[in-house]
């Protein structure tokens, strides 16, 4: 095997290790319909998350509507109590998707998770939202974390 094939090799083992399709529960998305979820990087699951780190959440989904605007909200759900939780960007239209948002269309979400030093480790629940124009979602998905030192 000459070098070319052994990095391009190696790189495509490092993706593989990095990012696997997330296993969630859909939570009532009635706008859209999910096709597919990752976080990078989470080679196993549930994702071990490391404070002081940050990941990224790409979600495949396809709209049953027409929006203008789109916004996320993210919530950690610990001991069934929904807790909200901060992310940089909750603007859907400057997180991977292009406004307005077609009926039919398929877009890929992307955002920031960074996990603060300050957070417990704790194994949790998290429900991320995308909602439309009328604050329906867009995508309603909860997967499980854990956040570890």
């Amino acid at each position: 095997m000459d070098v070319r094939t052994g990095v391009i090799a190696l790189f495509c083992l490092m993706g593989l290790t990095l990012a696997q399709p997330v296993k969630y529960i859909d939570c009532g998305s009635t706008s859209g319909k999910v096709v597919s979820v990752e976080i990078i990087p989470c080679p196993i699951q549930p994702c071990e998350l490391h404070r002081g780190d940050s990941y990224t959440v790409n979600i495949n989904f396809t709209s049953n509507v027409e929006s203008d605007s789109s916004t996320a909200v993210v919530h950690g759900i610990v001991g069934g109590i929904p807790i909200p939780f901060a992310i940089p960007v909750a603007d859907g239209c400057k997180s991977g998707i292009h406004c307005p948002i077609k009926k039919g269309e398929t877009y890929n979400y992307q955002a920031s998770l960074p996990i603060k030093t300050e957070y417990p480790s704790i194994k949790c629940v998290v429900m991320w939202e995308l909602k439309d124009d009328g604050r329906n979602d867009l995508f309603c998905i909860k997967f499980p974390i854990q956040i570890v030192n």
